[in-house]
């Protein structure tokens, strides 16, 4: 997509794009699905609102632009679902689509029944608040409650479904940093099984015949006593994947209570810390790569087998 610069100051709700010479003649709704990349939702919700413009005038979507036109689309400015609260979050990437936090262990992305506060989510607010920010909370990709790591959140629907579309075609790198009970052998594998939830009302998910294909790859990263850390990246996202495949093989994550067993006296949650991820940013395609570092307690765990 032809931008302007991706500085902060560029409104987030706002998609820029400038006609070059091999543009003339185009229609109008050329240039927004095939050159802008916007999906057949968001140009209908975009033009009830009566918010594309080509040189700040509305015109059809059939008309035919010329070289020098400036389309925008201005997408709706949605007000925020969440309660501000005080809670530190540790963002390591920002641009006007995307926020990416390196989400802390032991706290929930978003409120449910039994989390109605102290989220990630209420957090995020609080730092929209403080940093005179304002958007949408959209979350792009989950992580559990007890796992750390990145997590995107989307500033605007197109940079949403930009980057759902991206993971729907495996143009997402996940990356994950776990310590797996056992000597995991082999130095590295692939582990392709279906998983599921053959009763509806638990939460624990297994490898089932009728569920949704998984895939998983594994690299050994360091073999410690009765312990391996392992590079997991994720080709699928099912809920549980990493817990419920490590555990397939026989090697469940250290301190994974519903899938091995709780180790207090090494870790109080699962050896899982979502490290890395590759993608494509939404307006200019470019690839981003953004890393977090190993939280304290899973490098704490790895020197404390060490010494075992």
């Amino acid at each position: 997509m032809n931008v302007k610069n991706q500085s902060n100051e560029i409104d987030s709700n706002k998609l820029t794009f400038i006609l070059e010479k091999e543009h003339k003649g185009m229609e109008l709704k050329d240039i927004l699905y095939e050159h802008m990349k916007l999906s057949s939702r968001l140009v209908r919700r975009a033009k009830r609102k009566k918010g594309i413009l080509v040189n700040k005038n509305r015109i059809s979507l059939n008309a035919r632009l010329q070289k020098g036109d400036i389309v925008e689309v201005i997408m709706e400015d949605e007000p925020n679902q969440f309660e501000a609260e005080n809670i530190p979050i540790d963002v390591v990437y920002e641009d006007v689509d995307l926020l990416i936090i390196n989400k802390q262990p032991g706290i929930v992305v978003h409120p449910t029944k039994g989390h109605p506060i102290g989220t990630l989510a209420n957090a995020i607010v609080y730092y929209m608040e403080e940093n005179n920010k304002s958007f949408k909370i959209r979350f792009v990709n989950r992580l559990d409650r007890d796992t750390s790591g990145l997590i995107i959140v989307a500033k605007n629907s197109f940079a949403q479904q930009q980057l759902s579309e991206q993971m729907q075609s495996n143009l997402v790198d996940k990356f994950y940093l776990a310590v797996v009970k056992g000597i995991v052998k082999d130095d590295e594998g692939t582990i392709n099984e279906p998983i599921g939830r053959p009763d509806p009302d638990a939460i624990k998910r297994c490898v089932w015949e009728e569920g949704q294909a998984s895939i998983t790859h594994y690299k050994v990263v360091k073999r410690v006593k009765d312990a391996t850390v392992v590079s997991i990246k994720l080709e699928t996202g099912r809920t549980h994947q990493i817990r419920v495949h490590m555990s397939y093989i026989g090697h469940p994550l250290v301190g994974d209570e519903l899938y091995g067993e709780m180790e207090v006296e090494l870790i109080n949650r699962q050896a899982l810390h979502a490290q890395k991820l590759a993608f494509n940013q939404p307006r200019s395609d470019e690839r981003i790569i953004v890393e977090a570092k190993v939280p304290k307690d899973i490098n704490a765990v790895i020197e404390k087998l060490e010494k075992i």
